[in-house]
């Protein structure tokens, strides 16, 4: 995992960006907004919501040089007095690039930070967060007889919509950068990583347990009911070893984890052909050996469901082995699960 500090605030600009597509138009500002009352919510706000397992770097072909996003950036950290200027030309690139329906107007905050920490370096960092769901309070305000309550509606302290903060190092890279985005999430609104900023995530060892570990979840998922009968019971257990064998080990070998995971030669060449085709499809390089990143299976062991749910009734949790529930039909036609077990909690 990678330690970051966040350090002061020196320059920080607000524009407001539209949706293009509905003709919203932009509000870029010529002068700087005044954080000093704010700035420690600021850093609440950043250090709530942004981590760094997983890192990601600008990226474009055929040259990284052709980046817009990555020219402006380089653009504040070679001369700060250009971050106002450099700040309304990542304004107008973001609202050429908000055209999707579902993308919301919002405010863009652009912030330059300086004495920030990462890896033990002591670096500047630019942050850029646009806020399209706002929050609203009551203030309470006081009167000559007792108190009123007013709405306002706001910016939220707690949780970012989107954001990014880009650390100066690695610049020759791409530079190295955190991201959230919490809108948005299907793939085809997904413009402010994959548009507007065209990013990669840096490819070490917690980007490749996650997507090691998301390609055996889909191969249990959805391919392996189509090549065998399989029960959900025995897709549970495909998966409760994947998680397993990732956390029992400090390093991957995947022809290790195919005999420990699948056994089946049958399953392991099904599993290795689908692995092939999804590497192709989807353009990722994954090494047959890497180290296991813990944060990346602590991540994934949340979303490997191991719930059986049987019609409205009954929930069974199943973390362990196999031959611990049997499955069957009664003389009725009713089916059935048989549960063992050596001792109540």
């Amino acid at each position: 995992m990678q330690d970051f500090t966040i350090g002061k605030i020196d320059k920080l600009i607000i524009h407001f960006i539209g949706n293009k597509n509905n003709g919203d138009g932009v509000r870029l500002s010529d002068e700087l907004t005044h954080f000093e009352t704010i700035e420690e919510q600021i850093k609440g706000l950043i250090n709530n919501n942004f981590k760094t397992e997983e890192l990601y770097h600008f990226f474009f072909l055929p040259n990284l040089e052709l980046n817009p996003m990555y020219q402006f950036i380089k653009g504040i950290f070679g001369n700060k007095d250009t971050f106002v200027e450099q700040s309304k030309n990542a304004g107008r690139y973001l609202y050429d690039k908000s055209t999707h329906p579902q993308i919301k107007s919002g405010e863009l905050c652009i912030m330059l930070f300086s004495d920030c920490q990462i890896n033990g370096k002591v670096v500047n960092c630019i942050g850029l967060f646009k806020s399209e769901n706002k929050d609203t309070i009551l203030k309470i305000d006081t009167v000559k007889n007792g108190y009123d309550l007013t709405e306002v509606v706001g910016i939220g302290t707690r949780k970012l919509d989107k954001g990014c903060l880009i650390f100066n190092t690695e610049n020759e890279n791409g530079y190295l950068i955190s991201i959230v985005d919490n809108t948005n999430k299907n793939s085809e609104a997904q413009y402010w990583k994959d548009d507007f900023l065209n990013v990669q995530p840096i490819k070490n060892e917690y980007h490749q347990t996650n997507q090691f570990l998301g390609i055996a979840k889909q191969f249990v998922t959805k391919q392996l009911s189509e090549d065998f009968e399989v029960s959900k019971t025995d897709k549970i257990d495909f998966l409760n070893r994947s998680v397993d064998y990732f956390k029992t080990h400090d390093t991957f070998d995947k022809q290790e984890f195919e005999k420990e995971v699948f056994g089946d030669n049958n399953v392991i060449k099904s599993f290795q052909q689908f692995d092939q085709t999804y590497r192709q499809e989807k353009e990722v390089e994954l090494p047959d050996n890497f180290e296991i990143s813990a944060q990346a299976v602590k991540k994934q062991a949340r979303v490997f469901k191991s719930v059986l749910k049987l019609d409205k009734n009954f929930h069974i949790y199943i973390h362990g082995n196999r031959e611990m529930i049997e499955q069957g039909i009664d003389e009725n036609g009713r089916k059935y699960y048989k549960i063992y077990y050596e001792e109540e909690a």
